[in-house]
């Protein structure tokens, strides 16, 4: 399961981040990943203060038009998030180039209306992906965003151990099954990867992402955040 994604993951490229990663090298990351668009839908021109019957009508317009990606495998996962802040969603594209997600985004009823607007990036993972069960059922997971932290002027041979520490405790989390999937950005920004818990709680989904060394250290932040995701898409 989870473990079978993991390996070649770390292998290929962390988000620590270091001189060694593909991200930072300009080159794809190897092993089994493949590469997807992750559209985060932000709040909009146009996102209302209070929903209006004209709002909810084109948000089950847009609730529509994802189940249909969904189906049609052109989205492999999908939902909104859970907490009130300017990121309202997530599109994870099976597409062959970002020109093809951008239409595929910008065709949303949601976005054509200005509640959302998309910020895109290419995004790596195994192909874990499933068809979500009908009827259609939400699950709660929760999602970490790993930022480039402020600390990052370690000397090589001590980032170097900070990965390899990183790495590590990756495997541990997914051996305990508290981890279901992860993935590092193809570019180069502020945002390196993603983990994505299956837990209880929030409070039970920071404690397990603050025990990352990269993070202990300085070199990533976390961001973290409730995700509702189609039961069944995740292994």
């Amino acid at each position: 399961m989870m473990k079978s994604l993991v390996l070649p993951l770390v292998m290929a490229c962390s988000f620590a981040a270091t001189p060694l990663c593909g991200a930072q090298q300009k080159e794809e990351p190897k092993s089994k990943l493949v590469q997807f668009q992750m559209a985060l839908l932000k709040k909009g021109p146009k996102w209302p203060a209070t929903q209006t019957p004209e709002t909810k009508r084109i948000l089950h317009q847009h609730l529509i038009n994802v189940l249909a990606l969904l189906d049609a495998g052109k989205a492999v996962i999908a939902g909104p998030l859970g907490d009130d802040t300017d990121l309202a969603g997530i599109f994870v594209l099976r597409a062959s180039s970002a020109e093809e997600a951008k239409t595929l985004v910008d065709a949303d009823p949601a976005v054509k209306a200005g509640l959302f607007v998309a910020d895109l990036h290419p995004w790596f993972s195994e192909d874990i992906f499933k068809k979500r069960n009908a009827p259609l059922t939400m699950n709660t997971v929760y999602l970490a965003f790993l930022k480039r932290g402020p600390n990052r002027a370690q000397p090589a041979a001590e980032a170097e151990e900070i990965q390899k520490a990183h790495i590590a405790n990756i495997q541990r989390l997914a051996k305990l099954g508290k981890l279901v999937a992860a993935g590092p950005f193809g570019d180069d920004g502020v945002l390196r990867g993603i983990f994505v818990f299956r837990v209880a709680s929030l409070e039970e989904a920071q404690a397990f992402a603050d025990t990352d060394p990269a993070v202990k250290a300085g070199r990533l932040v976390l961001e973290l955040h409730p995700w509702q995701v189609p039961e069944g898409v995740l292994p």
